[in-house]
Protein backbone atom coordinates (compact mmCIF):
# COMPACT_ATOMS: atom_id res chain seq x y z
CA UNK A 1 0.00 0.00 0.00
CA UNK A 2 2.96 2.27 1.28
CA UNK A 3 4.80 1.49 -2.40
CA UNK A 4 1.63 1.86 -4.39
CA UNK A 5 1.62 5.49 -3.18
CA UNK A 6 5.00 6.44 -3.53
CA UNK A 7 5.01 5.01 -7.23
CA UNK A 8 1.45 6.78 -7.96
CA UNK A 9 2.74 10.09 -6.67
CA UNK A 10 6.05 10.13 -8.35
CA UNK A 11 4.24 9.49 -11.74
CA UNK A 12 1.97 12.57 -10.88
CA UNK A 13 4.82 14.84 -9.97
CA UNK A 14 6.86 13.96 -13.01
CA UNK A 15 3.57 14.73 -15.39
CA UNK A 16 3.30 18.27 -13.19
CA UNK A 17 6.97 18.32 -14.42
CA UNK A 18 6.30 18.29 -17.66
CA UNK A 19 3.68 20.59 -17.72
CA UNK A 20 5.55 23.15 -15.57
CA UNK A 21 8.33 22.57 -17.66
CA UNK A 22 7.92 25.74 -19.85
CA UNK A 23 5.64 27.85 -17.74
CA UNK A 24 8.25 30.54 -17.04
CA UNK A 25 8.83 32.37 -20.21
CA UNK A 26 12.05 34.45 -20.28
CA UNK A 27 9.77 37.67 -20.36
CA UNK A 28 9.07 36.80 -16.99
CA UNK A 29 12.15 36.28 -15.70
CA UNK A 30 12.96 39.86 -17.02
CA UNK A 31 10.15 41.50 -14.96
CA UNK A 32 10.99 39.56 -11.93
CA UNK A 33 14.52 40.42 -12.24
CA UNK A 34 13.94 44.25 -12.97
CA UNK A 35 11.31 44.32 -10.14
CA UNK A 36 13.86 42.98 -7.67
CA UNK A 37 16.77 45.05 -8.73
CA UNK A 38 14.35 48.22 -8.38
CA UNK A 39 14.19 47.50 -4.47
CA UNK A 40 17.63 46.20 -3.70
CA UNK A 41 18.86 49.18 -5.95
CA UNK A 42 17.08 51.53 -3.83
CA UNK A 43 18.58 49.67 -0.47
CA UNK A 44 21.87 50.10 -1.89
CA UNK A 45 21.48 53.83 -2.87
CA UNK A 46 20.08 54.34 0.56
CA UNK A 47 22.81 52.22 2.12
CA UNK A 48 25.81 53.77 0.32
CA UNK A 49 24.56 57.22 0.77
CA UNK A 50 24.31 56.87 4.56
CA UNK A 51 27.58 55.08 4.35
CA UNK A 52 29.33 57.92 1.95
CA UNK A 53 27.40 61.18 2.62
CA UNK A 54 27.70 61.59 -1.30
CA UNK A 55 24.38 61.34 -3.04
CA UNK A 56 26.47 61.22 -6.63
CA UNK A 57 28.48 58.37 -5.49
CA UNK A 58 25.67 56.35 -3.85
CA UNK A 59 24.03 56.98 -7.04
CA UNK A 60 26.97 55.47 -9.26
CA UNK A 61 27.13 52.19 -6.72
CA UNK A 62 23.43 52.18 -7.19
CA UNK A 63 23.46 52.24 -10.82
CA UNK A 64 26.49 49.92 -11.21
CA UNK A 65 24.94 47.08 -8.47
CA UNK A 66 21.32 47.66 -10.73
CA UNK A 67 23.54 46.32 -13.90
CA UNK A 68 25.47 43.77 -12.67
CA UNK A 69 22.69 41.84 -10.58
CA UNK A 70 19.71 42.33 -13.35
CA UNK A 71 22.22 40.30 -15.37
CA UNK A 72 23.21 37.79 -13.11
CA UNK A 73 19.63 37.72 -11.84
CA UNK A 74 18.18 37.21 -15.00
CA UNK A 75 20.49 34.23 -15.95
CA UNK A 76 19.62 33.03 -11.94
CA UNK A 77 16.53 32.34 -12.79
CA UNK A 78 17.18 30.50 -16.41
CA UNK A 79 19.44 28.46 -15.07
CA UNK A 80 16.58 27.31 -12.02
CA UNK A 81 14.03 27.27 -14.30
CA UNK A 82 15.89 24.01 -15.97
CA UNK A 83 15.96 22.80 -12.66
CA UNK A 84 12.98 20.06 -11.79
CA UNK A 85 13.77 19.63 -7.65
CA UNK A 86 11.55 21.32 -5.81
CA UNK A 87 8.50 21.92 -8.23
Amino acid sequence: MILNQIVFSKKTQNNRFEVDKTSEKPLRSVAKAVSWRCIGTLDTLIVSYVVTGAIELAASIAFVDFLTKLILYFFHERIWNHIKWGK
